[in-house]
C-alpha cells in the first residue's frame, strides 16, 4: 500500500506543476498483439525486422524485460489482462464458447468507465464468437472470433457492418478517430490487433518484405526431448491421436516453418506502422505526455523451441512476453525493468492510475511503483497455469512456478512427467533436473512455492 501511495503521490505531485489542462487524469492507451514473442521486436535485438515506432516506446520510457503471462493462451490471456485475475479465478480457461462468461467480467474498462474515463474497445475480444459490446465500453469495434485480415465484417457499436480494407489498418483508423475526438473526459483505448495470428496475410504492400532472410534457430530448437516425457507420451483419444500425428504449430509438434516466421513478421509491420499512427494522433491533441502508453502481447510463440510451434506449453518462448511502456510523468527514458512482471498486473495499473478502487478479487500488482522505480517488495516468484484443450492434447495441464533461477513445472493429470530447469544455468530449457539429487534442494522449494498459490488463489 505504501507503494501505491508513493507512485501515486510521485504522479499528482508532478501534476500538481502543470498547468490546470494537463493536471487532469492520464489517458491510457494499450495495444495487445496477438502471438508477438518477446524477442521479435527490433529494439529486442531481433537481426532484421524493423519496428521504429513501437522501439519509440521503448526508447522514450522502459523495457519490461521479464514480461510473462500467467496462462499462454488467447482467451485465458485476454481475459487475465482485462480482470487482474488467474484463470482459475475468472474461469476462462480455454479458446471455447466463452461468450455468455466474459459478459459478466468484471473488467478495467468497466471500472475505469465508472471513475468517468471515456472507454474504447477496438479489435479483438476472442472469447468466443459473440462480437456484442461488452459492458462499460462507449465504443465498441470488434468482430467474431479471430476475424478475418481483408475485407473483414465489423461490429461497431452493436451494427454490423463490413469494411474494405486490412484489418491492421482499419482497427488503427478507428483508434486514430477515437483519440481525436473532442471530449472533456480521460480516454482509454484498448487496441486489440488480430494479427499476428494465423493463416498470417500480411498487407499486400508487405507480402514480399524479408525475402531472403534467414530465421537463425537457437539450440533448443535441436531438443532430443530427453527429460520431457510429456511431450512424448502417447494420446489416446481419437481426437488427441489426430493431434498427435498432426505437424505444424496448429499440432504442437513440426515448429514453424521459415515462411511462416516470416509471414509473421510482415504483419508485425503494419502494427508499428499502426502504432507510429496513433503517436501522430496524441502528438496532434497534444496528450502524448499525459497518455500512459503500453505494447504488449496476449503470449509468446514457439519458432520450432523443443520441436513446437504455437504457444500453450510451459516454456519461455511461450509464456515470456514483450512490453514496452511510456509515461514521462513517471517512466525514465530509456529504463530497463528486470523485475518479473505479469499480464494480470495491468489492471490494477490502470485502476491505480485514474484513482479507481482495485477489487479485493485482482490477484495482480499495480506496476506504478515500480514504473517509478520503487522496486521494494516486488515479486520473486509467480504462478503460470494451462488447462488443456482436446483439440490441442499434445500439450497437457500443466501448473508451474517460475523464480529468477528456477522453474518447476507439474502435470497434475499424468505421473512421473514433472520438470524442473535451472533458468540460470540452461536458459534453453533443455535439461530437466527433477531427478537429480544435486537439485532435490531447489524441487522441494519450488513444491512448496506451488503449493502456496495453490492456497492463496485456490482452483
Amino acid at each position: 500500500m505504501m507503494n501505491r501511495r508513493r507512485a501515486l503521490g510521485t504522479i499528482l505531485g508532478a501534476a500538481a506543476s502543470m498547468p490546470a489542462q494537463a493536471a487532469r487524469k492520464s489517458n491510457i492507451v494499450f495495444i495487445l498483439v496477438d502471438d508477438l514473442r518477446w524477442n521479435a521486436l527490433g529494439y529486442a535485438g531481433h537481426p532484421f525486422v524493423k519496428t521504429p515506432n513501437i522501439d519509440r516506446v521503448a526508447r522514450e520510457g522502459a523495457i519490461f524485460k521479464n514480461n510473462f503471462v500467467t496462462t499462454p493462451l488467447c482467451s485465458p490471456s485476454r481475459a487475465s489482462f482485462l480482470t487482474g485475475q488467474y484463470v482459475r479465478s475468472h474461469t476462462v480457461k480455454g479458446n471455447g464458447d466463452n461468450a455468455e462468461l466474459s459478459h459478466k467480467l468484471i473488467t478495467f474498462q468497466k471500472l475505469l468507465r465508472d471513475a468517468g474515463y471515456e472507454t474504447a474497445h477496438v479489435g479483438k475480444w476472442h472469447m468466443g464468437n459473440d462480437d456484442t459490446p461488452r459492458p462499460g465500453i462507449d465504443r465498441w469495434v470488434s468482430f467474431r472470433g479471430q476475424g478475418q485480415y481483408n475485407d473483414p465484417p465489423l461490429n461497431v457499436d452493436g451494427q454490423r457492418i463490413t469494411r474494405e480494407g486490412y484489418i491492421t489498418d482499419l482497427l488503427t483508423d478507428y483508434s486514430v478517430e477515437f483519440i481525436k475526438k473532442p471530449r472533456t473526459k480521460p480516454f482509454c483505448l484498448y487496441l486489440a490487433h488480430k494479427a499476428i495470428h494465423g493463416p498470417f496475410t500480411p498487407a499486400a504492400r508487405h507480402a514480399n518484405l524479408f525475402t531472403g532472410q534467414t530465421i537463425a534457430r537457437t539450440a533448443n530448437a535441436k531438443d532430443s526431448l530427453e527429460g520431457k516425457p510429456m511431450l512424448q507420451r502417447e494420446l489416446p483419444l481419437t481426437p488427441a491421436k489426430k493431434a498427435n500425428k498432426k505437424k505444424g504449430p496448429e499440432g504442437g509438434g513440426g515448429g514453424s516453418s521459415d515462411e511462416l516466421i516470416l509471414n509473421q513478421l510482415r504483419c508485425l509491420t503494419s502494427i508499428d506502422e499502426g502504432v507510429g499512427r496513433i503517436w501522430k494522433a496524441l502528438e496532434e491533441i497534444k496528450a502524448l505526455d499525459n497518455t500512459l502508453f503500453i505494447f504488449t502481447s496476449d503470449n509468446g510463440y514457439f519458432w520450432s523451441e523443443h520441436g513446437l510451434g504455437d504457444k500453450r506449453a510451459a516454456y519461455e518462448e511461450s509464456i515470456r512476453i514483450p512490453m514496452a511502456a511510456r509515461y514521462p510523468r513517471l517512466i525514465k527514458a530509456g529504463g530497463s525493468i528486470d523485475e518479473m512482471t505479469l499480464n494480470i498486473d495491468i489492471a490494477p495499473t490502470f485502476l491505480e492510475l485514474a484513482g479507481a478502487p482495485i477489487p479485493k478479487t485482482v490477484a495482480g500488482k499495480s506496476m506504478l511503483s515500480l514504473m517509478g522505480g520503487n522496486k521494494k517488495g516486488w515479486r520473486t516468484s509467480f504462478l503460470c497455469e494451462y488447462y488443456m484443450e482436446q483439440q490441442q492434447a499434445r500439450v497437457a495441464t500443466w501448473e508451474a512456478v517460475r523464480t529468477a533461477r528456477w522453474k518447476y513445472i507439474h502435470y497434475p493429470e499424468l505421473k512421473n512427467m514433472d520438470e524442473l530447469y535451472d533458468l540460470k544455468a540452461d536458459a534453453g530449457e533443455m535439461k530437466n533436473l527433477v531427478a537429480n539429487p544435486g537439485a532435490r534442494k531447489a524441487l522441494d522449494t519450488m513444491r512448496k512455492e506451488l503449493d502456496k498459490y495453490r492456497k492463496e488463489i485456490p482452483a
